[in-house]
């Protein structure tokens, strides 16, 4: 059932999955339209194994094939070739979960309107999934990107007082259960670099399974 919902979701996000062996360009109306958040993703791609799909806007397709004949231009020359220079480009770790981590629920679902959370948890349209103390302060939360009816990616943040009490990775595999409960499939992605958010996903039950994702967007 998971594999199922793995496929549907990036068919859907993507544009096309799966696709056979070296880079995919294909084209999306999803990534000329706002996402989860209101905000553009111009280009996204999932790399799995030896296959890489890289979904542009239907209008930019060309332009990124050309792009892609020299590989070592792609990345440094990709947001400018899907008409955003200057944004971003990430590079992250593309991980998922059928069975997230047995560890106890520790958070509480609420209005991401709610007084005293952060600005990032503002972004989010349906309940967050906080921590707070004995005071009512923030500690740490996740939120839920829907991105399609199939693929929930989670976002963890905590505050730094907070760190290295398990909390986030509680919280993710607590949502993560969410996710599953409601028919999708929980993902977490991550910058490369990013140690913390690296053992936060794998104590959560979500393993480093060699997929990458790369992408154009604001930060």
């Amino acid at each position: 059932m998971l594999d199922r919902r793995l496929h549907l979701h990036l068919a859907s996000w993507l544009g096309q999955w799966p696709a056979g062996p070296g880079l995919h360009v294909v084209g999306s109306h999803r990534r000329a339209r706002p996402a989860w958040d209101g905000r553009l993703r111009p280009a996204i791609a999932v790399r799995a194994g030896a296959s890489t799909v890289l979904s542009v806007p239907p209008d930019r397709v060309a332009a990124v094939r050309e792009l892609a004949r020299r590989p070592k231009r792609l990345l440094p020359e990709l947001p400018a070739a899907v008409g955003h220079r200057g944004w971003a480009l990430h590079d992250d770790v593309f991980r998922w979960s059928s069975a997230p981590a047995p560890l106890p629920d520790v958070g509480e679902w609420i209005s991401p309107e709610e007084p005293g959370l952060p600005t990032w948890l503002g972004l989010f349209d349906r309940a967050v999934l906080v921590v707070r103390d004995d005071r009512g302060h923030y500690l740490a939360g996740v939120g839920i990107k829907r991105h399609d009816a199939y693929g929930h990616e989670l976002a963890v943040g905590t505050v730094p007082a907070a760190r290295s009490r398990g909390l986030a990775r509680r919280l993710v595999a607590q949502a993560a259960r969410r996710v599953l409960d409601e028919g999708a499939v929980p993902t977490y992605l991550h910058d490369l670099r990013n140690v913390a958010s690296a053992r936060v996903a794998e104590a959560a039950g979500f393993p480093d399974r060699g997929w990458r994702s790369f992408g154009v967007y604001p930060s």
